[in-house]
């Protein structure tokens, strides 16, 4: 080998491993990957380094080198003509703002850069090289993708595909007749008085067992984490009343409960990066990094609610479920004893996966951040509970068990400010802050903007809280009051508020959810005064398909005299 060939290429070599050490570093840090995947990666980084400077000649080197560079150029002229292209031609499309990388680097705080785009443009995309992903926070638009044109407006097949690991043909992620069909079996039960019931009990009992688990961190002056309480007693909730089993997830010594959630978090957080990942199908193939602990998630989440269609199983079998109180699952399985072939195991297990993500993430993030609000507006905090005692005409001295027996319908239908202290914290935090669609056919939305049927096209509840246009010059301001007329609650429009969904595939779960939310925040605040453990700090999300508050609540809890 000739010296200088030899030191030319060994210069190229090591200029290409720093140039991938620095793409992958920022790929990294800004999608919020760990510092372990970037070690991993750089370590075969340097086994590939190795190999090439020792026993790779160096001809072959200088033509791999220049093809890389070739393969990089071709990639920067095509995007750089795509974006030129799209922002010369007049052809009625959105606006472009940037493209798909964007979204890349901007993960961590990606809701908050989508609202910047939207303070400029009420619609606007961002472009890749073979389509646009449309965004949109115009009322009007919104009523038209979920509610008039909405035959054209479904899922699709690149949600589908994004999100099938995860939540497999469930109603979240399918439409047709699967869509129809589960709709109709949940909305069936949802209508029942048994249910409803049989819920406001559940969430009684796991409200009182709550705010004794709180008792015991206030008595001992410890600081607790409400959101990942929350989220393990809704998290009850939902397997009680929908499955009709106790998970008890409250309890430390569940372990494999506990598994299941972080299981189930995480691969919520995963899934919604490979929508900006164009990388991940790559990686799934080879199973590496977050593919890879996706992959060991769903094994634990598999594991866990394959044993619960068992149990359900040999409890219809054995003729112990009462006809007259069943859950929402054990009517789709005696659905299933009718047509086997179509309604699976795996069909069942993709239905149980969209109930528990609606049924915990939903109502405990939400409930997350209303506490939040509330500890940063402790003046509201304080209107909430004297509004409790006053509906509930509660004594000082009594018991959790007791409280929640007083705390009826009756009475949490008189908590306006509540509710109003909730339905604004689902303006500014709601619990699906982007949701997609994508377009069966070719449209044009009732802005003008020409919308292909290649696009993603996705409305955003979260920058919409944010719009002054919508809400007023005080949009970002945290204040229940905007929602009451002379102290009683007035709903807005479901396509201004659209943390529910809107149209035919609005929330079944909306009233439930309601309720539960008012149940919880009412034991709570009616025994316990919240002060944030450290009141400098702002609270950020955790980029995922529902708006979880990143590294949990921590706050004092004191008892109320």
């Amino acid at each position: 080998m000739d010296d200088s060939n030899g030191r030319t290429s060994n210069v190229m070599i090591m200029t290409f491993t720093c140039s991938t050490y620095y793409i992958i570093f920022i790929c990294n840090v800004e999608a919020g990957y760990s510092l372990q995947h970037f070690s991993i990666i750089c370590q075969l980084l340097n086994i590939f380094t190795m190999i090439a400077l020792f026993f790779i000649p160096a001809p072959f080197l200088l033509a791999l080198f220049g093809i890389l560079i070739l393969l990089l150029v071709v990639f920067i002229l095509k995007n750089l003509f795509l974006t030129i292209k799209e922002l010369i031609v007049n052809d009625k499309r959105p606006p472009v703002v940037g493209l798909m990388l964007n979204l890349l680097i901007h993960f961590n705080r990606l809701f908050d850069y989508q609202t910047s785009a939207a303070k400029r443009h009420r619609t606007f995309r961002f472009i890749a090289s073979s389509y646009s992903e449309i965004f949109t926070v115009d009322p009007v638009n919104v009523e038209y993708i979920l509610k008039t044109n909405f035959s054209n407006y479904g899922k699709g097949g690149y949600n589908c595909d994004l999100m099938r690991d995860l939540f497999g043909h469930g109603i979240f992620a399918v439409d047709g007749d699967k869509w129809r069909h589960q709709r109709k079996l949940a909305s069936y039960e949802f209508s029942t008085k048994v249910l409803r019931d049989f819920s406001t009990a559940v969430f009684r009992a796991n409200a009182s067992k709550l705010t004794l688990k709180i008792s015991d961190a206030a008595a001992g002056k410890q600081t607790i984490d409400l959101q990942d309480m929350l989220m393990k007693s809704t998290l009850n909730s939902i397997f009680k009343v929908g499955f009709g089993v106790e998970l008890n997830a409250l309890s430390d010594s569940n372990e494999f409960g506990n598994q299941f959630t972080k299981a189930f978090d995480d691969s919520n957080f995963i899934v919604f990066c490979r929508y900006v990942d164009p990388f991940w199908k790559l990686k799934r193939f080879l199973n590496l990094g977050l593919e890879a602990s996706l992959k060991k998630n769903i094994k634990i989440i598999d594991d866990f609610v394959y044993e619960l269609i068992r149990y359900k199983r040999e409890q219809l079998k054995s003729k112990k479920l009462d006809r007259g109180k069943e859950d929402i699952l054990s009517r789709f399985l005696m659905e299933s004893e009718k047509d086997p072939v179509n309604m699976s195991d795996k069909y069942l297990r993709d239905i149980i996966l969209n109930f528990i993500i609606a049924g915990k993430d939903s109502t405990a993030s939400t409930l997350t951040w209303f506490f939040y609000m509330l500890c940063k507006n402790p003046l509201v905090q304080e209107k909430v509970a004297l509004e409790v005692r006053e509906a509930t005409k509660v004594k000082n001295s009594i018991s959790a068990d007791e409280f929640v027996v007083i705390t009826t319908e009756e009475a949490l239908n008189k908590m306006h400010y509540l509710h109003a202290a909730i339905t604004e914290t689902l303006r500014l935090y709601p619990a699906v802050p982007v949701d997609g669609k994508c377009p069966i056919e070719d449209d044009i939305l009732p802005d003008g903007f020409i919308v292909k049927k290649d696009d993603a096209v996705n409305y955003m509840p979260y920058a919409m809280g944010r719009m002054t246009y919508i809400w007023g010059d005080d949009a970002e301001e945290f204040r229940p009051e905007r929602w009451l007329h002379d102290g009683v609650f007035q709903p807005e429009s479901p396509f201004k508020l659209t943390a529910f969904q809107a149209g035919p595939r609005i929330c079944l779960g909306k009233e439930f959810a309601y309720r539960q939310m008012k149940m919880l925040a009412a034991v709570l605040l009616n025994f316990f005064k919240f002060r944030l453990e450290d009141e400098t700090r702002e609270a950020t999300y955790r980029t995922m398909f529902t708006l979880h508050m990143d590294q949990g609540l921590h706050l004092y809890a004191y008892p109320r005299l």
